[in-house]
């Protein structure tokens, strides 16, 4: 029996390949215009976005080195290449899934660190430490990587025949350590650490919110809490949607035999696992009212077939990518507006001038 023949029907296999490509194009799409607007906008760049930044290089690279070869395979109705590109295959997709992982934890930490001085006008994060961050998540990605070509672990096809990946089946008598070692390390550790930092965010910010005597500035401050507290909530629920199911079979796989599985059971939670590399530019677009302005002035530049060039970026309080910056800036002139007396009416004046123009 062929082991990278489809198991599933013609008509499932073009499906699937539809899917597949539609997710390849808006995540190379969506990812990058998050690349583009950040080299706009490099020079004003804070430290900490580099890490979105190397989250849409993780997601990129996922898209383009393993979604055309896996739409190729499912029109085909059978793997292409056979083991040279089957390892290729798993390898690229655990390299980029755990950089993904290590990312989006990291980035957590790094957050939630900087929530804890939002009163201090320094910036605690430095550009060479963030620098160290993002090698090492990708020397831990390249490791975890390679330990299955250096004999612990095995990359193999799915039981539905269209995709690869680790060995599943293969590795419950030869490497029963590894398997605990990667859903300990690479799903269920980073999955509490990053719903617990954006908790701890949210839980900092109301605290922090509630603390403010001036009334007038209570529906901006409600307004920027619920903004982050959407953030927090659909990176961390979006972590848990697409790559919980895929474990969950996966384990099964592992503890108990894949053939219990039907094929196209096993298929689902393998393309849902591959829609994480979509949603982190659509949460940027709908929560980030500058990205979503640049955007737009980028794309309707180059519909007229001009110079495309975003807009210069905006000095307020709101940051197109790092949005934690902007409670950083936000608590800022809370500070300010509470420890002076004459500033409600300063504002109100500035107001009302702004009125006239």
């Amino acid at each position: 029996m062929d082991i990278y023949a489809s198991k599933l029907s013609t008509a499932v296999d073009y499906g699937a390949g539809a899917f597949l490509l539609l997710i390849a194009i808006l995540s190379v799409g969506g990812n990058l215009l998050v690349l583009v607007m950040a080299y706009k906008r490099s020079s004003h760049m804070k430290p900490p976005e580099l890490l979105s930044v190397n989250l849409a290089v993780t997601d990129l690279g996922a898209a383009v080195s393993m979604y055309p070869l896996a739409v190729a395979s499912s029109w085909n109705h059978a793997w292409l290449g056979g083991d040279a590109t089957c390892i290729y295959y798993g390898l690229m997709g655990f390299f980029f899934g755990v950089a993904s992982v290590a990312t989006l934890t990291v980035m957590a930490i790094v957050r939630f660190s900087v929530s804890l001085t939002l009163q201090s006008p320094k910036e605690k994060i430095s550009k060479r430490r963030v620098h160290v961050l993002l090698a090492g998540t990708w020397l831990y990605a390249l490791l975890w990587a390679l330990f299955p070509l250096l004999g612990w672990g095995k990359y193999g096809p799915e039981p539905f025949g269209l995709s690869c990946t680790l060995a599943w089946g293969e590795m419950k008598e030869h490497s029963p350590s590894f398997v605990i070692s990667i859903f300990s390390m690479n799903l269920a550790i980073p999955a509490i650490i990053i719903i617990s930092c954006y908790f701890g965010i949210a839980l900092r910010l109301y605290v922090s919110y509630k603390s403010v005597g001036n009334g007038n500035l209570v529906p901006n401050a409600v307004k920027m809490q619920r903004r982050l507290m959407m953030i927090a909530v659909l990176i961390s629920v979006g972590f848990l949607a697409c790559w919980t199911p895929y474990g969950i079979v996966s384990l099964w796989s592992v503890y108990s035999s894949s053939a219990s599985i039907p094929p196209h059971i096993s298929m689902l939670p393998c393309l849902f696992a591959k829609t994480s590399t979509v949603y982190n530019p659509l949460i940027y677009y709908t929560f980030s009212k500058s990205f979503k302005q640049e955007v737009k002035q980028l794309l309707h530049l180059c519909s007229r077939s001009e110079t495309c060039q975003a807009s210069r970026p905006n000095n307020g309080t709101e940051n197109s990518i790092y949005l934690v910056c902007e409670s950083n800036k936000l608590k800022e002139d809370l500070s300010v507006e509470h420890s002076f007396d004459k500033s409600r009416e300063i504002e109100t004046r500035f107001n009302s001038t702004q009125d006239i123009y």
